[in-house]
């Protein structure tokens, strides 16, 4: 796979922490994988539960979509260094706690850890973040994110494409994410005009 300028892309880390939407996480797993893209995986204890909760999904079966999985305790792991090298990051879904920490710098989980390592090594980050409405603090830490070089990509569907199931509505998102490291992976129509 080739993006811009002729760079390979070689991996991806993709971060699943506790929000509603776990969906968002599972779907670019199976894409990246469907594309032959590496994938670095975390899934913290709370996206545990709501994988459980919120779909149909064993988390063994979402840990087997990645070509690497890490513990969300393992701050020793390979993506918690800026020396090994990913094309960047997606968290999906992003919570507030996890947006809050990335923004503080605060890394005490590895999700947090290998986020704050895309920003300070200067690449892609983006976090689906999975909440509304935002209140004040929310919204400074997504200012504080993005004036990092973060990309805020919150779950909000188009509906020029007529979606007719969720899985319309997650591939658009998914799609969306991945068109931030050059990946057209075709997952929803693209506005043409009228």
């Amino acid at each position: 796979m080739w993006i811009g300028g002729g760079k390979k892309l070689k991996k991806i880390v993709v971060g699943i922490s506790g929000a509603s939407g776990a969906i968002y996480g599972i779907r670019t797993l199976e894409v990246l994988k469907e594309l032959g893209i590496e994938s670095h995986a975390i899934i913290s204890n709370a996206a545990v539960q709501t994988i459980h909760y919120e779909t149909s999904y064993k988390v063994e079966d979402v840990l087997k979509l990645a070509t690497r999985t890490y513990d969300q305790r393992d701050i020793g792991a390979a993506i918690s260094s800026g020396s090994f090298k990913v094309d960047g990051m997606i968290v999906a879904p992003c919570s507030i706690k996890t947006l809050s920490a990335v923004a503080n710098s605060y890394n005490d989980e590895l999700i947090t850890r290998a986020a704050d390592v895309q920003l300070k090594e200067r690449r892609k980050l983006i976090l689906i973040v999975r909440e509304t409405p935002f209140n004040l603090s929310h919204l400074q830490h997504m200012t504080l994110i993005t004036q990092m070089g973060g990309v805020i990509l919150p779950p909000v569907p188009s509906f020029y494409h007529k979606p007719k199931t969720i899985d319309d509505i997650v591939n658009q998102t998914v799609g969306k994410a991945l068109d931030q490291f050059g990946i057209d992976a075709n997952l929803f129509e693209r506005w043409t005009g009228e």
